[in-house]
């Protein structure tokens, strides 16, 4: 079997770690992008990209550099971040950096790693059931609520526009997790979840190309 190419932004921990870890043990060749590499990424067998800031405009440059001429079969846009906007405080700065980080970041990022897929890829963004509308029953989370909605959108209109490529799309929520970015008071680990996000992930195909999952294999409404 051929080796694949997996590579994940915001890899230094929680999710992004576990799915960089268990890609390996599953004989992927992951390479693994963050701003700083943690110690356990460096004890694992993946491939460090660091110094990558998905926002920085040159990212994407950067990592076609360090990769060469290798071909991606599995983009994963994972990194994120998460601040706690209601309607006491909601400062437009933490808006617009949750925006620029978790829906812009990983758009350009996907449209500057254009290149380097594979013909028969497939683009993964790790996005929230907190950016769906219908499922909205709490409130609050401004923005990251309308940067993962956000998010969603392009997503959408990537699996349409990459599909002629053979490129496909997932949108998927991860369920909330122990990691921290919630001070670890999800409902299950980060390894669960990246296991159950490769699963979701095996599954994808063009048929089911930009829709929207949990993790535990239930689709989402937008």
């Amino acid at each position: 079997m051929t080796q694949i190419n997996v590579l994940i932004t915001g890899a230094n921990r929680g999710i992004g770690l576990q799915l960089a870890k268990q890609y390996a043990e599953q004989g992927a060749h992951v390479f693994a992008a963050c701003r700083k590499a943690s110690e356990e990424l460096i004890d694992s067998k993946v491939t460090i990209i660091s110094g990558i800031d998905v926002t920085d405009p040159e990212a994407a440059e950067k990592l076609r550099n360090e990769l060469g001429g290798r071909k991606i079969d599995i983009l994963i846009n994972n990194a994120g971040i998460l601040t706690r906007e209601n309607l006491e405080s909601a400062p437009a700065k933490d808006i617009l950096q949750q925006f620029t980080v978790n829906a812009l970041a990983p758009l350009q990022l996907t449209l500057g790693m254009r290149t380097q897929l594979n013909s028969n890829a497939k683009v993964i963004m790790i996005t929230s059931r907190m950016g769906s509308m219908n499922d909205n029953g709490s409130g609050g989370y401004y923005g990251y609520r309308m940067s993962k909605a956000a998010l969603n959108a392009a997503g959408v209109s990537l699996a349409r526009d990459l599909q002629n490529e053979g490129i496909a799309v997932a949108l998927l929520h991860p369920g909330y997790v122990q990691t921290d970015m919630v001070n670890n008071t999800g409902d299950i680990t980060a390894a669960e979840a990246a296991t159950r996000l490769r699963q979701r992930i095996e599954e994808l195909n063009l048929q089911n190309s930009g829709t929207f999952w949990h993790s535990n294999g239930e689709e989402l409404p937008w």
